[in-house]
This record gives structure tokens, sequence and C-alpha cells, in this order.
């Protein structure tokens, strides 16, 4: 693939596909490997960083950057800064350059709201964002390898107890030659860090305010004008967004679109709330006192003796149905 490539996949990421983005994982973007790392005669140094951690609206975008050892001098002078130090127009002006600095590679992660969701909502037990964040970075460790990078040092800023992170990511790629630096705020003392932290901010901006709705009935809440109502930053102190939370519950059962994070306690609080609660029966077979290790009987295999239970109203009003089969 070319810079051009990679260029056109990043600006596709606001033009979700609907049920990929919403039942599955998010985008994952490989760059075109810069020329003097495709054979593997020079090693390269990677540094991975995220953006989007703490918001209750919109994605968690992870990044890494990558680029040759022998090009280290001249890209601590390209003025990569730490994102959360610059301001928005300086962090477009540098992803402007990094998108023109042909030595320079990345690869993003993208976990968007609904993903980040079904994880902390499993049945089997929550899979928590610390979790989800050391994952996203072993995924983009092995895309870069598997594209045939000689990866000598990895950079990350912590999730968790550094020396626990850096002891799993030794046993994970032992043998790999990879030597792990595993540090707090490593965005701001490491280069490669640095620019990965601006690619996730950059479009993780990007995302948030370019969102596309999923759900093609909903109405968002109107702000001034008629115009749809300010989310803001996404963040929970962020005034707009609370005021965007508070008016945009218009669905009683389903809540909010999935550019929520539901497992987010506000918004758990905004469904307890304002929501209707839905109780889950049990089957009839199973609110009896007996025997738990009572003797199956024939008569138990045959639907047509079992009582029909009443649906719930809502699924009435919807005119939703039981589906057996699914077609694309």
């Amino acid at each position: 693939s070319s810079r051009e490539d990679t260029l056109e996949k990043i600006q596709c990421l606001s033009k979700r596909s609907r049920l990929c983005n919403v039942y599955s994982e998010g985008p994952l973007i490989l760059s075109d490997i810069p020329s003097d790392l495709k054979d593997g005669s020079n090693g390269a140094v990677l540094g991975i960083d995220e953006a989007g951690r703490g918001p209750l609206l919109g994605a968690m975008v992870y990044s890494a950057a990558f680029w040759s050892v022998q090009h280290k001098d001249a890209m601590d002078l390209k003025g990569f800064d730490d994102s959360k130090a610059l301001t928005s127009d300086a962090r477009s002006g540098i992803f402007n350059r990094i998108k023109e600095t042909p030595e320079l590679g990345a690869c993003v992660r993208v976990l968007h709201a609904s993903e980040i969701s079904r994880n902390m909502f499993k049945a089997t037990g929550p899979y928590n964002l610390n979790e989800m964040s050391h994952d996203a970075a072993i995924t983009m460790i092995r895309t870069v390898a598997d594209a045939g990078v000689r990866i000598e040092r990895v950079y990350i800023d912590t999730v968790g107890n550094e020396k626990v992170y850096q002891n799993k990511l030794e046993r994970i790629f032992q043998g790999s030659g990879i030597q792990f630096v595993v540090e707090k705020k490593a965005d701001s003392k490491y280069t490669c860090c640095s620019a990965a932290s601006i690619i996730a901010k950059v479009i993780r901006d990007e995302l948030t305010a370019n969102w596309t709705w999923s759900e093609p009935a909903f109405d968002p809440a109107k702000g001034e004008n008629n115009g749809p109502l300010p989310y803001g930053s996404g963040y929970p102190s962020d005034p707009k967004c609370k005021t965007w939370l508070e008016q945009s519950l218009h669905d009683p059962v389903f809540c909010f679109p999935d550019f929520v994070r539901f497992s987010w306690g506000p918004a758990k609080e905004a469904v307890k709330k304002y929501g209707n609660l839905v109780e889950w029966e049990a089957d009839d077979d199973e609110d009896t006192d007996g025997d738990a290790h009572q003797q199956t009987k024939l008569s138990d295999f045959n639907d047509s003796g079992r009582k029909r239970k009443r649906r719930f109203p809502i699924f009435e009003e919807l005119g939703l149905s039981v589906v057996t089969n699914l077609v694309e």
C-alpha cells in the first residue's frame, strides 16, 4: 500500500459500516511500511499511546508510530510532543507533518463505544478497559512485526502497573528480540510515543466531531438555531456532554445510541432513572420448587405441552419477533 492508501483509510474511519462497528471489533489500520524497514535490514523503534480512555462518548483510539533507529535524531527535531500539551491547531499541524513523513509508519486500532460497552457487560464477567488497552497494544505490535518490520524497542505509556505490564509483554513476545520500555508519561519522554499520542488524539477528535449515527431513526436533540445539540468533548465533566446525555435518552428501552459507553457511571444512572425496567422471568419449568435433579420426562421435550408465556408489551409495540435465520 502507498501513503495515499493510508490517508484514505484514515479518512474512511468516519464512514462507518453500521453492523460491523456495532457488533464486532473496531478498525485496525496499518500504514504503508517505510522503504528502509521493508527488508528487515534496519531495526525499528515503536511508540504506543492512546486517546479517549476516559470519555463517556465515542471511541478510544490506540496508535503506534514507528521508524528506523537510524532516523532517531532527525525525528527528535520534528517537534513531536505529548498531545495533551498542545492546542488543537498545533496537533493538527503536527499530524499533517506526520502524514508527509515517509520515514514514519503508523498503526491504529479503534475501539468504538459499542465495543467497549459490550466488553464491559460480558455475561462471563467484565473484559475491562485495562485488558482492552493491553490487547490493542499487543495487536498493533504483532501487526507491524507481521508486516516484516524488525522491531528492536517498544516504548509504551503504561496502563496499570508498569512492571506487571512490561513483564506481560516480555512473556508474550519472548524470543522476538524486542526490548520493552513501559513507563508513566512515556508520551512526554519518547518521541515515538509523542507521535503516537498525536495520531491517536487527532483521529479520536475527528471521529467524535464527525460522528455518523448508526441508528437511522435517532433524532439528535436540538440546540441553538434548531441545530444538533453539541456534546462537547464527550468527557463526563464537560457541561455540554452532561446536557446532551440528559436530553438524548429518546427510547426508554434501548435508551442511547451506540455513541454512548453504557458501562460508564453517568450512562448507567441515566438508564436506571429514565429507562424502563425490564424484568427477565425464568422459564416455567425453572420456577418449580421441586427437586432440581428429578428425572427428565419424555414430555419435557415436547413443546406442544408447554405453556406459552405472554410477551412483554414493548415487544408487541415495536413489532419485534423471534428469528431463527439471519440473512446478510
